[in-house]
């Protein structure tokens, strides 16, 4: 959370998506961010977008991102995800990016972005695929995979924690998950052009490139991660 140069080419692909999909500047958009924890990412964004909000739950990283990074058009807040403050339509742009697994509810917080952004606006999605061959915040194989009491052994056995508490879905659960929303999804894209999206720095050049493009092309409900928009419809 605290890498600013990982943590600021995430923001660019984040942009390089958004622009793409409005086909135009993004500096009259608001942006919410959900669970932006230590604000490397909002500060980036606050340079393409009118007005930011960053929220996340944790005291520490909010704390850390208001001494950090002062803008006029910069706000963070201590905010739960599931309980959003906002009044319905506020928002043109929510980014929603590798959050859902960590809530007690992940449902209830894409009900609570859709009600806060405006009709037509989008929710930038990413999310990983419970189908993965390594777990990223414990890197450990298969660990999302296994059941959980299993799980929660595993990570014992492993030195790693006493109870796993992350809530992965699998393809079709997210998509489930999304429901509410009408999904456009640019995985695909990004796979086919990572320098497009300035996603280099997921995208192996070489033969983890090919295997990349095959899987994603054959077996998408197998791909380890996905980055979708989700559109609000006019109501």
């Amino acid at each position: 959370m605290f890498d600013v140069a990982a943590r600021q080419r995430k923001a660019k692909t984040m942009i390089s998506v958004l622009e793409d999909y409005f086909g135009c500047s993004l500096n009259r958009f608001d942006l919410l961010n959900v669970g932006g924890s230590t604000g490397i990412i909002d500060h980036y964004l606050s340079s393409h977008f009118h007005q930011v909000i960053g929220i996340d739950i944790d005291e520490n990283a909010i704390s850390h991102a208001k001494r950090e990074f002062k803008k006029e058009n910069l706000i963070f807040e201590i905010g739960d995800a599931m309980k959003l403050r906002f009044a319905d339509n506020t928002f043109d742009v929510v980014i929603f990016s590798q959050v859902y697994e960590h809530l007690p509810n992940s449902q209830t917080a894409i009900n609570e972005i859709h009600r806060v952004l405006k009709p037509s606006g989008v929710c930038f999605f990413a999310a990983n695929n419970r189908l993965m061959w390594n777990e990223p915040h414990y890197n450990l194989p298969l660990l999302s995979v296994i059941p959980r009491f299993v799980a929660h052994y595993y990570m014992r056995v492993a030195g790693r924690g006493n109870h796993y508490y992350e809530k992965h879905f699998t393809f079709w659960g997210l998509k489930k998950l999304v429901s509410p929303f009408t999904l456009i999804d640019y995985t695909k894209a990004i796979i086919a052009s990572p320098g497009k999206y300035h996603a280099d720095y997921m995208i192996s050049s070489g033969c983890k490139a090919k295997l990349a493009a095959f899987m994603v092309n054959n077996f998408y409900w197998l791909f380890p991660g996905y980055i979708w928009i989700l559109k609000k419809e006019d109501q």
